[in-house]
């Protein structure tokens, strides 16, 4: 019987649930990369991130956020340009302070996720999923700026 079925006195069942931990994900996304976008997680210098998109219309594209603010959207002056209409011309932007980055959506239509989750405004975390538009993308951090943890 699968998660919502009704069994023969009309009571659905219960489904069994694992929890997975942040470390999980963190490690499970790690694992998928290939070893061209490991070795460039592995070389990025300290206050700088790689954004890998795993999906979406540029699906393994790469964008590295080396500037203090990276502007997202589908205007073509956009720091990163991602060509959809399901991105606003000014859809979000990453803002670097000190060796942390956030990213903050800019009113955009369609919003801004991480991890699933709408946000105005959020510090991004090694291996959180960021969705802009139909572009999902992994963010990870500089290996030197997690204190040698990857």
């Amino acid at each position: 019987m699968s998660a919502g079925e009704f069994d023969q006195q009309g009571a659905t069942s219960e489904v069994e649930t694992t929890l997975t931990f942040a470390s999980d994900l963190v490690a499970d996304k790690t694992s998928e990369l290939t070893s061209e976008e490991a070795a460039a997680i592995a070389a990025l210098p300290t206050g700088s991130a790689l954004l890998v998109v795993i999906k979406g219309p540029n699906d393994g594209a790469r964008f590295l956020l080396d500037q203090e603010v990276t502007t997202v959207g589908r205007h073509p002056n956009a720091d990163i340009f991602l060509d959809d209409v399901t991105v606003s011309r000014r859809h979000a932007e990453f803002v670097r302070k000190d060796k942390a980055f956030l990213v903050r959506d800019l009113g955009s239509l369609n919003g801004t996720y991480r991890d699933g989750r709408s946000v105005e405004v959020v510090q991004l975390n090694d291996g959180d999923e960021v969705q802009i538009g139909k572009f999902r993308m992994t963010f990870f951090a500089s290996p030197a700026d997690l204190g040698g943890v990857a």
